[in-house]
């Protein structure tokens, strides 16, 4: 079965910046925020202080991966020039997104420059208030904020993607993108993780009340990192798989595009679990698996 990762992060140093201040790379795949904290994010053997798009090319290849979807966030900081470079080196493979802060005071001449000089198809906003905006800005209406963006990817035939993060954040704000998504209907909308339920949330409505919100023509989803927000699980992810199957049951099959969300999501799984989980669940005809691992994509992003 041919397989396209509709989550990937690939960058040449750790530079990340969230609420704990900015990120500094001190190796073995390690990296300390400003606050201190040191976290663990590349697995062992991958890199020692970036995971760089030939190591991804050769991880990916190895795993029997076709094309990849190369994302960015504040998680691991924000590498536009990187990200162009990974696609003009391995154009078979990747198509990838370009970010910025869009509350920026230049931000419009930002978003000109990574759509005209970079050429990306591609826009991501990782507004999270975990890793991404809402980490380090006051809480806000993405649907404000983000909609001139919205309105030139729509207008410059681009792919918006958007991660709100999980269920409980302020920046979880599923009306928000269903406004946008109404008023742009010529734009794809991508929503990160499944919208990143946790096992808090299995006994709740949020992701299924949140699902019929986003039940529109124009949004769709990735499930990277599904079995990584419902640790500490194991393979193959019981929750994660209910979670898929709610998914699938409101918005449909043709909405869900498989993803892992490597590299730091190695360190507690290999690829080959993050691939095989979801046939374990039997939640998928054979037909449906070859859209959720490929077709999908290969509808929604601009290979």
């Amino acid at each position: 079965m041919k397989i396209i990762d509709a989550h990937v992060h690939v960058f040449e140093n750790l530079q990340g910046f969230r609420g704990e201040g900015e990120l500094t790379a001190i190796g073995n795949g390690k990296g300390r925020w400003a606050n201190g904290d040191i976290i663990e994010m590349i697995p062992e053997g991958l890199g020692d202080k970036g995971f760089t798009y030939e190591t991804c090319h050769r991880v990916l290849k190895e795993n029997g991966v076709e094309k990849a979807v190369l994302l960015q966030g504040s998680f691991y900081g924000f590498a536009n020039e990187y990200v162009a470079e990974a696609m003009r080196a391995y154009p078979d493979m990747f198509v990838g997104a370009g970010t910025f802060d869009p509350m920026a005071r230049y931000a419009d001449q930002i978003y000109d420059r990574l759509t005209q000089e970079l050429q990306f198809p591609i826009i991501k906003f990782e507004t999270s208030t975990g890793g991404g905006f809402m980490s380090y800005h006051h809480t806000f209406d993405i649907a404000e904020v983000f909609m001139p963006t919205a309105k030139k990817c729509e207008k410059n035939a681009q792919v918006l993607v958007l991660d709100i993060g999980s269920p409980g954040m302020s920046s979880f704000q599923p009306e928000g993108v269903r406004k946008i998504a109404l008023e742009c209907p010529g734009l794809k909308v991508v929503v990160c993780h499944l919208l990143a339920p946790t096992l808090a949330d299995k006994d709740t409505d949020y992701l299924k009340e949140s699902m019929e919100t986003l039940a529109l023509p124009n949004i769709y989803f990735d499930l990277a990192a599904v079995p990584f927000n419902v640790q500490p699980e194991t393979y193959p992810f019981p929750t994660g798989l209910a979670f898929i199957k709610s998914a699938k049951d409101i918005v449909g099959v043709d909405k869900l595009m498989w993803g892992t969300d490597v590299p730091s999501v190695l360190i507690q799984n290999s690829y080959q679990k993050l691939t095989e989980y979801i046939t374990e669940g039997n939640i998928f005809t054979e037909d449906e698996l070859e859209k959720v691992y490929y077709k999908n994509a290969l509808e929604v992003y601009p290979f």
